[in-house]
């Protein structure tokens, strides 16, 4: 998914606790659906994130020498300007984006 064109919020807000578990039948279930895909999304974006910056590492011994990057910088910035994961993960429960099923209902 393409995190960068999400419309999620960069701030907490207030929400209505009596609209999430209607998609699961409880709270707290929902929550564990929304942690879990929070997870998800921060391991995709940090493996983005190293997969990019990668192609400025040098590997010297010298801790004299460091060197500024100013696209490596911007790319940093770039990510640290993103919601939140868990903020992510809540907009796509709301948007009905996420897939979740219970191993419950799979041993039956």
């Amino acid at each position: 998914m393409d995190y960068k064109k999400t419309q999620a919020p960069f701030t907490t807000i207030t929400r209505d606790l009596r609209e999430f578990d209607k998609e699961t039948g409880n709270i707290y279930e929902s929550v564990v659906v929304c942690a879990k895909r929070a997870n998800q999304i921060s391991i995709e974006i940090k493996q983005e994130l190293n997969r990019k910056l990668e192609e400025f590492a040098y590997y010297t011994d010298n801790l004299e020498e460091i060197f500024e990057n100013r696209e490596q910088i911007e790319i940093s910035k770039f990510y640290e300007r993103l919601p939140k994961p868990s903020l992510i993960a809540l907009e796509e429960f709301q948007d009905h984006a996420i897939y979740f099923r219970r191993a419950e209902e799979e041993e039956k």
